[in-house]
């Protein structure tokens, strides 16, 4: 959610952060601003829409200066309107905020108290006030932001800019991520390292609670105690050209292209040529001293993790618990002794699912996550981490970062099998064949593109679709609905294939569209008998299965075949109908398939 970028530069800033704010696209905006400061004077633009409005203002009404900040606002207080959107400007100060900032009424009613007028509906514009506030008082620019971020509750990622100060920014992080970018002779500030990449490789990344102060050659910071650190400058290598569309119409048909080969790095870096033993990077934990897990997430990640439940339980024999971040920071469930506790973000950095983790630290015996961005908060707070090896995830809908993680979740549940003996040596090596299958097997679903793309134009005149599915199809269907709500905006939903007749059959008519992902396992007459039901009252089956399956199933609206794989891989593989279902409906409906409407990429606010 939100992107900030700030430029402490050599040559002329605006066309760079413009280029930078693009590059943070994926994230989900509905407002961009950016302001300058040139010969002492700050100025700002600020467009409502996509940043091409940006744009196109900047060039009647261009903005000058070496030194500028930029923002891409989600709006959370207040309507997406060009007062509400970033930077916030206060006389000398302007700022740009990604977070919420909780206490800004009382802070409100104090400036207000203080005569100090507002224009807009935001939280943040309450920070800029603040701060000239303080300026006003006689305080220095750096002594103002210092005093102000320290009135501040909640949590954010702010970057301030001062009239009059052409080298000077000042940065605060706490919960919402901000990295710091080092150039010649000029300094950054970037949400992520993507939006730096193409201007440095060399980050530093803000820990909880820093502020720092930057000029063009010099960075300095203090951590949430006043005390002056030091943190480590890292060289991240970020390829730009996978943050290109590639001849792709959009990023999210690309990363869908992509899973052969991310997953196949996944799948090479847990299983090692060579051997059926499973090697975990950071230290391979013992997981014959769990006794049960705890897994939380949120979104596509959360599904991740349902799926990953039916495959430690089944597999290892580990009781698994799966929650909502959301509502499992809430709740305070106690935790056990021998648990491990099990985090899953793509950005690693989602706020509820952070919250969670640190809610555990302490109670849990072990913190793991399982995340795309090995330097994000998450990673950094566990005590072991797993990569997934995704590579940037650009569109909001996930895809690969999906595939990726469940590729990692099987290996970890694999190797917790070992190690507790609940699989024989012949299960195990079949196990790590159906991995190492997976790459091709999704090179095969792949080539049902143009019979998935035919069915999702049928599709996208429906108002309502079901999806339903059995065992490890299960979770696999809630996410498929959720792909489909997500980009085409067609009500969906996923549901257990035996709670049909528990209260969504009375769904089910001639309009319905019903997708079923049911394989030719043990499950699969079961599932025949649930899409029988559908089909007796009318109700339009697209069925997903393999050939032996889609044979045994007579005469429905419409198939989709998939290749014959392992039971224990088949998660994976179905994801791709599920995912181009959901593409190919949004683009027969013309919507913005990789920035849908009021979604973001990462979501860093409750």
């Amino acid at each position: 959610m939100c992107g900030i970028i700030g430029v402490l530069g050599q040559h002329e800033v605006a066309p760079t952060l413009v280029e930078a704010l693009k590059r943070l696209e994926y994230r989900g905006y509905d407002s961009a601003g950016i302001a300058t400061v040139n010969n002492g004077v700050l100025e700002r633009r600020r467009a409502v829409g996509k940043l091409v409005n940006l744009s196109d203002l900047l060039v009647h009404q261009p903005l000058a200066g070496k030194s500028g900040i930029g923002h891409t606002r989600w709006a959370t207080h207040g309507a997406p309107t060009t007062d509400n959107a970033h930077p916030h400007q206060a006389g000398p100060v302007a700022v740009v905020h990604n977070g919420i900032i909780e206490n800004f009424r009382e802070l409100r009613k104090e400036l207000a108290d203080h005569g100090i007028n507002f224009v807009t509906e935001t939280d943040t514009e309450t920070v800029a006030l603040l701060t000239q506030h303080y300026m006003l008082q006689g305080m220095s620019p750096t002594e103002a932001a210092e005093k102000t971020i320290s009135r501040l509750d909640g949590a954010f990622a702010l970057a301030f800019l001062f009239e009059g100060e052409t080298d000077l920014m000042i940065a605060a992080r706490k919960g919402s991520p901000l990295a710091i970018g080092h150039g010649a002779d000029e300094m950054y500030i970037g949400s992520d390292a993507i939006a730096l990449a193409p201007l440095t490789n060399r980050i530093t990344y803000l820990e909880e609670g820093d502020r720092a102060v930057l000029t063009r050659n010099s960075l300095n910071i203090w951590d949430a105690e006043g005390h002056q650190v030091g943190r480590e400058m890292r060289v991240i290598e970020i390829d730009t050209a996978k943050v290109d569309k590639a001849g792709f119409d959009h990023y999210m048909a690309k990363e869908i292209a992509e899973q052969p080969g991310v997953v196949g790095a996944a799948v090479n870096s847990y299983l090692p040529a060579g051997g059926d033993l499973v090697e975990l990077p950071g230290g391979n934990i013992d997981f014959t001293k769990i006794e049960r897990m705890t897994m939380v997430a949120c979104g596509t990640a959360f599904y991740a993790c349902l799926t990953a439940k039916y495959w430690f339980e089944k597999l290892a024999r580990i009781p698994v618990e799966v929650d909502v971040a959301s509502e499992f920071r809430y709740r305070e469930p106690p935790i056990p002794a021998q648990t491990a506790a099990l985090f899953v973000s793509q950005s690693g950095e989602t706020a509820d699912t952070l919250a969670a983790l640190r809610y555990c630290a302490g109670k849990a015996d072990k913190i793991l996550s399982v995340t795309n961005v090995a330097e994000s908060s998450i990673a950094r707070e566990s005590d072991q981490t797993y990569p997934i090896f995704a590579g940037v995830e650009i569109g909001v809908a996930s895809t690969k970062a999906f595939t990726c993680q469940l590729t990692v979740l099987l290996s970890l549940a694999l190797k917790a099998a070992r190690d507790r003996g609940t699989m024989s040596e012949q299960e195990l090596t079949d196990a790590a064949a159906a991995m190492r299958s997976v790459p091709g097997l999704l090179n095969v679903a792949l080539e049902q593109t143009d019979v998935i793309k035919a069915h999702a134009r049928k599709l996208s005149e429906a108002r309502d679709i079901l999806f339903l599915g059995r065992g490890l199809m299960y979770p696999l269907a809630h996410e498929g609905a959720l792909k489909l709500k997500e980009i085409s905006y067609i009500h969906a939903e996923g549901y257990a294939s035996g709670e049909l007749k528990h209260g969504p059959i009375a769904l089910i008519d001639k309009k319905v569209p019903v997708v079923i992902l049911a394989p030719s396992d043990d499950l699969y007459d079961k599932s025949i008998s649930n899409m029988q039901e559908v089909m007796a009252r009318s109700g339009k089956v697209l069925l997903i299965s393999d050939r032996k399956g889609l044979d045994h199933a007579g005469d429905v609206w419409g198939q989709i075949a998939m290749p014959e794989c392992h039971p224990l891989v088949s998660p994976i593989i179905y994801s791709i109908p599920a995912q181009l279902l959901a593409y190919h409906t949004a683009v027969a409906k013309g919507t913005d398939v990789d920035q849908p409407r009021n979604l973001a990429k990462s979501v860093t606010v409750e």
